[in-house]
């Protein structure tokens, strides 16, 4: 992502890739708004990882917001330079999502799969170059950049607590503001799964 002292300079560019209401979108509304601007200081640009890439490199964009293992692959093979990461902008979180009703009535089912998520993320750890080789093909990618993105990736696997839900009620409240929600929720209003 482009630096503050860029944005501050430029004001109007090109911003790509994120897809609205995403994590990306959500680090770019907050790394403009640290540096006092808006999203209607640049343009943004919604495109594919692939698209954005290309864009990227013949420099049709001046800053490209992506996460690994696309990050990774166009550092080794591009030599991009991280700009701004979104250490201090927002967590890495990641969710996993089931439908209230099969929750409630297989809640067996989903301490079984929380154990298991647990542990294929300690393996990950523990074998990241078994890992990456394993994962390399599925997502097109060489296994050592895998390996690189892989390490910078935790892999832990969390039951959903009070920071957590705080977190999102920030990023929904930056979102209602651009009017990308609707409406404004409330987080702490959806129904979290506890381990027994």
């Amino acid at each position: 992502m482009a630096d503050s002292s860029r944005c501050s300079a430029s004001r109007s560019f090109t911003v790509t890739t994120f897809t609205k209401g995403a994590g990306a979108h959500y680090l770019v509304l907050e790394a403009l708004a640290r540096a006092g601007l808006s999203i209607r200081d640049i343009e943004p640009a919604y495109l594919s990882p692939a698209a954005a890439r290309a864009a990227f490199e013949r420099g049709s964009v001046a800053a490209w917001v992506i996460w690994d293992p696309f990050l990774a692959a166009v550092q080794r093979q591009a030599n991009a330079r991280v700009q701004r990461d979104g250490e201090g902008l927002a967590s890495h979180r990641r969710f996993y999502l089931a439908a209230t009703p099969f929750a409630r009535a297989h809640a067996e089912v989903l301490e079984v799969v929380f154990e298991a998520l647990r542990d294929a993320g300690d393996w990950v750890k523990r074998n990241p170059a078994e890992a990456a080789r394993w994962h390399a093909p599925l997502i097109g990618l060489d296994a050592a950049t895998v390996e690189a993105a892989n390490a910078r990736r935790s892999y832990a696997v969390r039951t959903v607590d009070a920071a957590a839900l705080a977190e999102q009620q920030r990023i929904a409240d930056a979102f209602t503001a651009q009017q990308i929600l609707p409406r404004k929720v409330a987080i702490s209003a959806s129904p979290v799964w506890r381990k027994a």
